[in-house]
């Protein structure tokens, strides 16, 4: 278990495995090709974690838990914009608005952890119609 699949940062993983398991359970018919790829995902992730000093604690359980409602979220408008229809430029801001939360989720991850910032975060969270929910999470 010393070598690394992928060399992607702590954050990045996390938001690959959450990808992941949304695949596995969404779409059935490939669920064991999404569960053989978790598992390379979950062995970086353990090296990670093993070859850190720093133990997770609230806040990165906290980023990590964004990241996955944020591609939920993601993935459920990305469902309905694809399908057309008038709503769908209206999508399409709401999903770029959400995917600047979670780019700051996996900032926030990555900080904790000594890792590569983005810093390109199309955060428009703060224009969202108030029906959406309040997505200013790390005020």
């Amino acid at each position: 278990m010393t070598n690394r699949k992928y060399l992607m940062t702590l954050a990045d993983l996390v938001d690959r495995l959450s990808i992941l398991q949304l695949k596995a359970i969404f779409i059935p018919e490939h669920s064991e090709a999404y569960r053989e790829e978790q598992a390379l995902v979950e062995h970086d992730i353990d090296l990670i974690l093993s070859e850190s000093d720093r133990c997770l604690k609230a806040a990165e359980i906290r980023a990590i838990l964004v990241i996955m409602l944020t591609n939920r979220f993601i993935w459920e408008n990305e469902s309905k914009a694809r399908a057309g229809g008038p709503e769908q430029d209206k999508l399409l801001k709401l999903t770029h608005s959400i995917n600047g939360v979670r780019a700051t989720a996996k900032n926030r991850l990555s900080g904790l952890f000594g890792g590569r910032i983005d810093y390109k975060v199309d955060a428009l969270a703060a224009d969202l119609p108030a029906e959406f929910g309040n997505w200013r999470i790390f005020e």
